[in-house]
């Protein structure tokens, strides 16, 4: 019994002495994030060795795994991989650690990221990959409507071509994160904002849908709704849907993410010829569109016991070589600039530069604690696209939004 508890005793320590343990919660992908904490472990060379924790595949499962954990100081947080829109909501509530000096330098970094990684004008978190929409369009579809795609393309342009072409629009109307996505990116391309004062406690905070820039957005989504441009389905079409009709035989454009390029080149290869892509669409010509932004970034908790260790261990990650093999294997686009010049790149996925362009444009969802009551109060009074008014929709979305974060109406 003794020599028993002796060598338990002699056990114990040993893993005590051992290199700290870090657990990096990342969202699922195609293995990437697992591949770079193995790499940047062999790195560390002692100093640290990275586990990875898997998160649900939703980002509000995420959020709320993540921020119930954070509320109970659960120190076993060491790096978080985070959907931008709900950094907010952590860095307000101390969740995260402050960013230390070394990592803040964002020269490297495409502004749609930088944007999304920081919280009442501090970044308070370190961009990862980016995402972003791009308009994808069948070559022979744009050709017969006479449109240089070379230049900037306006929704008015595009809903023209397919109305008159007989043919179908590839969006995203269904009542979730996606409508959300694309309501704010029609506002923010005609030059406006959800929320005037993102920074504002919810009693205070005030809704800009109620403007010229509201009542366009929803004259997009009326009218593609109203003149079947987006087909039958279109009430309940996400990105895969979306992808789906457009590569099918009434397809003519569609706005979505990247991952459709090598999902097309595995499903369709024999149109992959006759399709183009562009920045995303234009509310008026002489206004630049505003592309959503997505992706990933790296938070540290606030409670873990290795922050100093974590954010070493977060400098590694976003290495921009360490980003340009995540695009290649995942499909995941970088937010460095300089990942952008891996020759590999352009090979996989040509539309490269056009991704980059788009990601200095982007726009970030409404950047506020209380994204959540935003985005879900978008969907509840913006659907089905078809019954949006644009004379009335945007003014009771305020209305009902600002409500709720009074705590007066219930989600």
């Amino acid at each position: 019994m003794t020599l028993g508890l002796a060598a338990a005793t002699v056990g114990a320590c040993a893993g005590e002495s051992g290199p700290p343990t870090l657990t990096w919660y990342i969202n699922p992908d195609n293995g990437g994030q697992e591949e770079i904490a193995r790499i940047c472990t062999e790195e560390a060379e002692g100093e640290y060795r990275i586990e990875t924790s898997l998160l649900p595949r939703d980002a509000a499962s995420q959020r709320e795994q993540l921020a119930r954990r954070l509320a109970a100081s659960d120190s076993s947080i060491d790096i978080m991989s985070l959907d931008p829109p709900f950094i907010p909501e952590m860095a307000a509530a101390n969740f995260l650690a402050p960013v230390p000096e070394e990592l803040q330098d964002t020269e490297d970094i495409v502004q749609g990221a930088v944007d999304s990684a920081t919280w009442d004008g501090e970044l308070v978190s370190v961009p990862f990959w980016a995402n972003t929409q791009l308009l994808w369009y069948r070559r022979s579809v744009a050709e017969q409507a006479g449109l240089d795609m070379e230049q900037p393309v306006t929704w008015e342009q595009l809903i023209e071509a397919a109305t008159e072409q007989d043919r179908l629009l590839g969006v995203q109307g269904t009542k979730n994160e996606s409508l959300t996505v694309w309501v704010n990116a029609l506002v923010a391309s005609a030059g406006g904002q959800i929320i005037a004062n993102p920074e504002a406690p919810s009693d205070e905070v005030e809704l800009d849908l109620d403007s010229d820039a509201g009542r366009a957005a929803a004259e997009v989504l009326r009218r593609i709704g109203q003149e079947g441009l987006a087909g039958s389905g279109f009430p309940t079409a996400d990105e895969n849907a979306s992808m789906i009709l457009f590569r099918g035989d009434s397809g003519s454009f569609m706005v979505n993410w990247p991952f459709v390029w090598p999902a097309i080149n595995e499903s369709n290869p024999e149109i992959v010829e006759d399709i183009g892509w562009a920045v995303y669409p234009r509310m008026d010509e002489g206004t630049e569109a505003a592309p959503p932004v997505g992706g990933i970034n790296l938070g540290v908790g606030a409670f873990s016991d290795h922050v100093d260790l974590a954010y070493d261990a977060v400098a590694c990650i976003v290495r921009p070589e360490h980003q340009a093999e995540y695009f290649l294997t995942n499909g995941n686009p970088p937010s460095s600039v300089s990942a952008y010049d891996d020759e590999r790149i352009a090979e996989d996925f040509p539309m490269a530069d056009v991704i980059r362009e788009s990601l200095e444009l982007a726009v970030p969802r409404p950047q506020t604690p209380f994204y959540n009551e935003v985005s879900i109060g978008i969907q509840e009074t913006w659907h089905p696209p078809a019954a949006v008014d644009p004379e009335t929709t945007p003014a009771s979305s305020a209305d009902f939004i600002t409500a709720v974060l009074r705590d007066e109406r219930l989600l």
